[in-house]
């Protein structure tokens, strides 16, 4: 039985994933944390970039709507990634909205922010959404990581330089891809839909 669901298995064609963003560092870290996976045997995940509205809500709501929206413009199941910056400090805030603030302010702005506050702990979350096609619900898979708001330091990828995860004394910034993505908001959403879609390949490998 092995030898014949092996035999399927290499027989069967990639299922391709458009993978909507035009955020090269998104895209790398996702094929960083690709890489060493069977998932590549059995999924073929490609890169497209498309406008979506930006929409104003919590980010499990935020996601749930991109993602639908997207799958109208591709033939092929869409995935999305959407993250968010929490400050306690600010009740949550900016939360998803990170990106708002990113646009029009530099990282050590950001941080300044919490100046005024002795409470500068907060979170990253990340949000992985997929969904098959326009009709279809979508499946959300969501990242939590706790750390501290920390003056700028390393790379400027997007917010990584100020925040620092708890237990650790260097920034995202300061980390490289593969050291982060180990214990990384991005890397927990990642292992969620790595063990969805390693399901749904082993139920297409068995015919069912």
């Amino acid at each position: 039985m092995e030898s014949q669901q092996s035999s399927l298995a290499a027989s069967l064609s990639p299922i391709e994933i458009t993978f909507i963003t035009g955020n090269k560092g998104k895209l790398e870290e996702f094929q960083q944390l690709l890489e060493g996976s069977e998932l590549a045997t059995h999924y073929k995940i490609t890169n497209k970039d498309i406008s979506l509205d930006e929409l104003q809500g919590a980010a499990e709501f935020i996601a749930h709507h991109k993602v639908k929206e997207a799958a109208k413009h591709v033939s092929t199941p869409v995935l999305i990634d959407d993250g968010s910056l929490y400050f306690n400090a600010f009740n949550g805030l900016p939360g998803p909205y990170i990106k708002c603030f990113l646009d029009r302010l530099s990282s050590e702005e950001i941080y300044s922010l919490l100046d005024a506050y002795e409470d500068k702990t907060g979170y990253a979350q990340l949000i992985y959404a997929y969904c098959e096609t326009p009709e279809s619900e979508p499946q959300l898979f969501i990242g939590r990581c706790e750390g501290t708001i920390v003056a700028p330091r390393g790379e400027k990828r997007g917010w990584d330089p100020i925040f620092q995860p708890k237990g650790y004394e260097t920034t995202f910034g300061e980390m490289k891809y593969e050291e982060k993505n180990k214990i990384s908001h991005r890397g927990k959403a990642f292992e969620q839909l790595k063990a969805f879609l390693e399901a749904k390949a082993s139920k297409r490998v068995k015919g069912e």
